[in-house]
């Protein structure tokens, strides 16, 4: 399928490792021009060169932290006016709300929330005046089904969605979609964080978690991040153009409701 977004811009934070990764290596593939951003020089650079390999288009990238206004700057500055936005930002590790600060929870909203917000404020205008845009969220499965551990994520990511939720009824009669995709359990560097952070002393090792968790979901195993870059390298494409508001679930049927 010809996704119809040969020549466009994208700019995808988190670009340099697992999900973003994937993503962008995809609408690469697609002919997109596609800029990475995230944190770390070495970690982004790195993954410009092998993507660039393995898509055969350049992939450029920028040191840039989307909970910092220089940073998003920077960003936009290295991908101006882009045409596809993708928000990824890693969620903070499990714990016990009891724990939690005034400023451990404003560090969860600037990096799950506000940053998103953004930069989606930052770039629509320009979208709706192009009559194109593409903007997703990566979320979690968390906002649908919550984990008392995660509660930093449960909470900054519900009020990413509340937003979305609003703004993209707004804007796809110019052909400006924004989603939010929800993944469940990946085999991916965040997913190997959080079951770390669930280790308890004399309790099961990470490798039993990790093997009991990939085999109790419905599809007996983690998703892969490519299979989640195809998802959303699709909903940025012009044949998605009457999905916009939705908070889409990719997690292998863990989801147990029937809405």
């Amino acid at each position: 399928m010809d996704l119809g977004i040969q020549g466009r811009k994208a700019l995808v934070y988190g670009g340099s490792r697992g999900m973003g990764r994937a993503i962008a290596l995809r609408l690469a593939r697609e002919r997109v021009a596609v800029t990475i951003a995230a944190r770390t020089l070495e970690t982004l650079s790195r993954a410009a060169v092998e993507l660039t390999a393995q898509a055969g288009v350049p992939v450029n990238f920028v040191v840039a932290d989307i909970t910092r206004s220089e940073g998003r700057e920077a960003a936009l500055r290295a991908c101006p006016a882009p045409d596809i936005l993708i928000n990824i930002a890693d969620g903070p590790a499990p714990g016990d709300f009891r724990d939690w600060s005034r400023e451990d929870w404003i560090k969860a909203f600037d990096a799950m929330m506000l940053g998103p917000i953004l930069m989606m404020q930052a770039v629509v205008d320009g979208m709706l005046a192009r009559d194109f845009g593409r903007i997703i969220n990566i979320s979690s499965r968390s906002v649908k089904t919550p984990q008392s551990e995660l509660g930093l994520s449960n909470g900054a990511r519900s009020g990413l969605v509340g937003f979305v939720a609003g703004l993209a009824r707004q804007t796809v009669r110019h052909n400006v979609t924004i989603n939010n995709v929800l993944p469940g359990v990946f085999d991916s560097d965040a997913q190997k964080t959080h079951i770390r952070g669930m280790l308890e002393p004399g309790g099961k090792s990470f490798e039993q978690l990790w093997e009991e968790r990939g085999r109790s979901n419905p599809a007996g195993r983690f998703g892969q991040v490519d299979e989640l870059g195809a998802y959303c390298a699709f909903l940025c494409s012009i044949h998605a153009g009457y999905i916009t508001g939705q908070n889409l679930l990719i997690d292998g049927g863990a989801y147990p409701g029937t809405f």
